[in-house]
């Protein structure tokens, strides 16, 4: 694994400044890659990466880059480390098997950034809260550690006295709901928040006014006045005097939006082809596998797209792959149908809640047509012929596995016949 994780860590260099020597860097990354490889061998559960993405965010790699770069040593040195010869027959089952892993890792560290910036903000707010209490004991002193806990911190902390009026915000709280300091002491909770923002974080301080609970916590939206929107994380709680009497209730809030914005584009990059902008084979396994009979699928392979590489070059073999995957997107709009790219050359579309196999056949004659006229790609035009496999399954559940299966069967099938092959020729059901 050595050799492994000296990749893995120059992919890294430069990401951050961790407070790591180069030697202890390899050797967390050795002992990752290990528990890594472990699950893209199948030797263990794909949930490891969860902890090899934690064990990176507690070492400080921090930034959304240490995803990306990471992805390729998963998804490419770590493949070529457990099956160096792609042609073997468990080589797609191994790709398969570190795409998922790779899903994982991404979903794993959105999580333990999540974790480390929710720790951050309850020690905050164990803080404030400790201060606030010890301000009813020893006044003098503990109001001024108060003060410069409440003036300094970089979280939103806000109190409101027991009719549900703000008493005062800092700078931080004012700045994520878009208003000045300065105006917001007197205001009433529903003016703070606005009209728009009225919902469950509203409902909850209400329960805290009526003394039903002392402490919530939420994530939710909240829309500024000049219309930008933020995802804020909301914790509240009672602060009492040394009789049980409530004296005012303190919140301290935290700014996830770039957190939310992160680990959508995270999910987004790991569970769509970066080529094309389609699903890829883990979004779109995922949905086949909560599909609901009756569900159609339609396997399309490419036919001569290796000349079209080997005469013009990947460029234009890239190009022309975008634009099938648009013509067969739109083709598939009307009738909701999902389209994915699972290979080099090979799309499937599932389209859920088919009708039948009439409109199954419709589906599949339409992704023909929409081939058949010529792509200008690079002022040549380009026709791509396809062959096509479908299959209908009407009333009973089946296993992912079957349904692909059959479908890839059926394709290659209707190949070897001349069938589904070029400019919307028509094919053959199972």
């Amino acid at each position: 694994m050595g050799e492994l994780a000296a990749r893995w860590a120059d992919a890294l260099d430069g990401v951050v400044a961790p407070t790591l020597t180069r030697t202890q860097i390899e050797g967390l990354l050795a002992e990752q890659a290990e528990a890594l490889v472990a699950a893209v061998r199948g030797t263990a559960d794909v949930a490891v990466a969860h902890d090899a993405a934690a064990a990176l965010v507690a070492a400080n790699y921090r930034d959304p880059v240490t995803v990306s770069r990471s992805i390729p040593v998963i998804c490419q040195d770590m493949v070529r480390e457990i099956c160096p010869t792609p042609t073997t027959p468990e080589y797609e089952q191994i790709r398969d098997r570190a795409i998922a892993v790779a899903a994982e890792f991404a979903a794993g560290f959105t999580g333990a950034l999540r974790s480390a910036a929710l720790n951050e903000q309850e020690t905050t707010l164990a803080a404030v809260l400790s201060a606030a209490q010890d301000a009813e004991v020893r006044r003098q002193l503990s109001e001024a550690r108060f003060e410069a806990v409440f003036a300094g911190a970089s979280v939103g902390i806000g109190t409101v006295d027991i009719t549900g009026h703000v008493l005062d915000v800092n700078e931080a709280m004012a700045e994520m709901v878009g208003m000045p300091a300065a105006t917001m002491p007197g205001l009433s909770a529903a003016e703070v928040l606005g009209p728009q923002n009225i919902g469950p974080a509203y409902a909850q301080l209400g329960r805290m006014l009526s003394g039903a609970i002392d402490r919530f916590r939420l994530e939710t939206d909240h829309v500024r006045p000049d219309g930008t929107l933020a995802r804020i994380d909301l914790s509240m709680s009672t602060v009492r005097d040394s009789s049980g009497r409530v004296r005012f209730l303190i919140g301290v809030a935290v700014d996830v939006t770039e957190r939310k914005q992160l680990a959508d584009r995270l999910w987004h990059d790991a569970t769509h082809d970066s080529l094309t902008g389609l699903p890829n084979r883990v979004l779109f396994f995922d949905r086949l596998a909560h599909a609901t009979p009756p569900v159609g699928m339609c396997y399309l392979d490419l036919d001569g797209f290796k000349k079209i590489n080997d005469e013009w070059g990947h460029t234009v073999g890239d190009r022309v792959l975008r634009d099938v995957a648009q013509r067969l997107q739109a083709s598939v709009e009307p009738v909701g149908g999902l389209v994915a790219r699972i290979g080099g050359d090979e799309f499937i579309v599932l389209v859920e809640k088919c009708s039948g196999r009439k409109e199954l056949d419709t589906v599949a004659g339409v992704l023909l047509a929409a081939l058949a006229a010529p792509m200008q790609v690079a002022g040549r035009p380009i026709v791509v012929g396809a062959s096509i496999g479908a299959v209908f399954v009407e009333d009973r559940p089946t296993e992912v596995d079957e349904l692909m299966h059959a479908v890839d069967t059926a394709m290659y099938r209707n190949k070897a016949a001349g069938v589904a092959r070029g400019r919307g020729q028509r094919f053959q059901l199972p």
